[in-house]
């Protein structure tokens, strides 16, 4: 995800904003950890900076998922978008429905001007027509479809697939319902 975001960020946000990407060592030590780090931006965040907190589901309850993390904004003394009353938030939580690779799959052109020989027709496959609907895992899917084309041989190089796709994805363009919701709250934070 820091490896996308470092990617995509620069040209979904105006000129003038800025933005930092923290990354954890996976879901678990980000939803270990999120409290007391949110806990310190609340001590001093400036009333214009935005906190966003991005997750995969993988194979958690979505909602449960967006409550836990609701729970733990309010503890840390935040006011998280989905609670303010007049649009004054601090923090929105998105959820990367399963999973960051779902993103992928929802700009195949993206994913094509970098991988060219994987197939055009895919999207138009029951499996792959919705991209947060893809089942046996996001990312596993996403490896055997480029492996089949000649690609990661060895194995899905994350890191790497991530940076490319990261700067060809557009963010108009991408039909995952979930990456809609958080490129909105992107925007809508730097508005």
């Amino acid at each position: 995800m820091e490896a996308f975001l470092n990617e995509l960020l620069p040209r979904l946000l105006p000129e003038d904003r800025t933005f930092c990407v923290h990354a954890f060592q996976g879901k678990n030590d980000l939803l270990g950890k999120l409290e007391a780090r949110l806990r310190g931006y609340a001590s001093w965040l400036p009333h214009d900076w935005r906190i966003l907190v991005v997750v995969d589901r993988d194979e958690e309850d979505c909602k449960a998922l967006k409550r836990r993390l609701e729970r733990t904004a309010a503890a840390a003394g935040l006011t998280t978008r989905a609670t303010s009353p007049d649009g004054a938030w601090q923090l929105a939580s998105r959820i990367a429905i399963e999973e960051l690779e779902a993103w992928f799959f929802g700009d195949w052109e993206a994913v094509r001007s970098v991988y060219p020989r994987a197939p055009a027709t895919l999207p138009r496959k029951q499996a792959f027509r919705d991209p947060d609907a893809i089942a046996g895992g996001t990312w596993e899917a996403f490896e055997r479809v480029l492996v089949r084309c000649g690609y990661f041989v060895g194995g899905l190089r994350k890191i790497e697939a991530a940076r490319a796709i990261g700067a060809a994805l557009d963010p108009q363009h991408c039909a995952s319902r979930s990456f809609a919701v958080f490129r909105d709250a992107v925007l809508e934070a730097t508005a």
